[in-house]
């Protein structure tokens, strides 16, 4: 049985540099963006999915309190309503991908 050489790194391993692979740039914006600034440009590209979002939890938090109060029917109605809004924000998301990938060809 032939033992193997010894192994030489090609280069050292630097752990707070990002590891060089070439044709991949790991950052697409000359200036990365912040939170703030990536959830507002998402917003101005599909507003409906915020306005979804913001449905789904005010129908989950005003059946959760009427559930608390012993309000049954409202509970009730208010958790079908949060299906509903779950549903427009899945559809909003959709049609969203939908518009940009339509968008985006030649």
């Amino acid at each position: 049985m032939a033992t193997p050489g010894p192994v030489t790194p090609e280069a050292p391993f630097e752990p707070s540099q990002p590891p060089v692979i070439e044709g991949f740039n790991p950052t697409v914006y000359r200036n990365p963006e912040g939170f703030k600034e990536k959830f507002l440009r998402k917003t101005r590209e599909n507003p409906m999915v915020p306005i979804g979002c913001l449905g789904t939890a005010a129908a989950l938090t005003y059946g959760l309190y009427c559930f608390h109060r012993g309000h049954s029917q409202r509970s009730q109605l208010m958790m079908r309503t949060r299906i509903a809004a779950q549903g427009f924000t899945v559809t909003a998301i959709l049609l969203g991908l939908a518009a940009s990938a339509m968008k985006s060809r030649p």
